[in-house]
């Protein structure tokens, strides 16, 4: 029997729902129509591809190696006919985007804002995790990273820019214990450290003449989380080196102050990540150009030095 595209293209929507049901209200046909692909597919293979049990639908080992072969296929042919707009079309559906929780609970949150109000006919879903989410298994169209390493050729990165690092404070606490004079005046005040060892971070920090200098700092709290870092600047703990895409909002209305504004510090690069695909779908690409934009207008990333 040939086998038929439409079969495996549910067969693909089954596997990333974990459900029959939830697959054919996405595909909008009757949870039969689902069933009879899966038995088509099935009897052209002659395998069972997935386990049915009353709770839950998961692949079998056949499957699972099936699923993981023409799963990337799959995605770029839908990619491929979202990606043909006509003059007469607006891009429309739905975009889905994995993020970092620290960078989705600030800046991101504008720009989906202001996205969706640009592009009325698609749908902005947001996935906040600190996990690497894998797009083509999981149906997600774009992830912004921290990392422009790629588990494999099926995925494109564009790089935005480089996360820079500035020391900020906020007001209620520069009003009590004042700020420091220079990066040595440190020591004297209380300062929330991320990723300390022993207690004690080093930060490395450039000045406006491009001289980089080293302080060592101690603080009573410490994180390994950037937005708990922001909460605790917000709650009038202390001095912290934070990503300014994380507080950018907030020193915009006043609720944080930047402290030794002269210095900063190069943090990790941040890239726009989607899957690799003949033709890049419309949404996707709008999305990445407003997010450029987004970005560059905000000042929060520089280019690598």
């Amino acid at each position: 029997m040939p086998l038929d595209l439409n079969d495996v293209g549910m067969f693909v929507r089954v596997v990333h729902r974990s459900g029959f049901a939830k697959a054919a209200r996405e595909l909008r046909v009757p949870t039969s129509t689902v069933s009879r692909a899966i038995a088509r597919l099935e009897a052209t293979l002659g395998a069972q591809l997935l386990m049915r049990t009353t709770r839950s639908v998961t692949p079998t080992a056949e499957g699972h190696v099936f699923f993981k072969q023409v799963a990337p296929a799959v995605a770029a042919l839908h990619h491929a006919a979202r990606g043909i707009d006509g003059a007469d079309r607006r891009p429309r559906g739905k975009l889905r985007v994995t993020a970092p929780n620290d960078l989705g609970a600030t800046m991101l949150g504008e720009v989906a804002v202001g996205f969706a109000a640009r592009y009325p006919n698609i749908e902005l879903e947001t996935i906040l995790t600190p996990r690497t989410v894998n797009l083509v298994e999981e149906g997600v169209d774009v992830a912004l990273r921290a990392s422009g390493r790629l588990p494999d050729s099926s995925l494109i990165a564009r790089k935005i820019g480089d996360l820079e690092h500035c020391l900020f404070a906020s007001p209620s606490y520069v009003q009590v214990h004042g700020v420091p004079s220079d990066l040595a005046g440190l020591a004297a005040h209380s300062c929330v450290v991320f990723r300390p060892r022993d207690g004690v971070a080093s930060w490395t920090l450039r000045d406006e003449r491009g001289r980089v200098n080293s302080v060592e700092v101690k603080g009573r709290i410490a994180t390994d989380d950037f937005a708990f870092l922001r909460a605790a600047l917000l709650g009038g703990a202390g001095i912290g080196l934070v990503p300014r895409v994380i507080v950018n909002a907030d020193v915009d209305e006043g609720r944080l102050l930047r402290v030794l504004p002269t210095f900063v510090s190069s943090g990790s690069a941040l890239f726009f990540v989607h899957a690799a695909s003949p033709v890049v779908p419309a949404k996707v690409s709008l999305f990445r150009d407003f997010v450029l934009e987004a970005f560059a207008r905000k000042g929060v990333v520089s280019a690598s030095h």
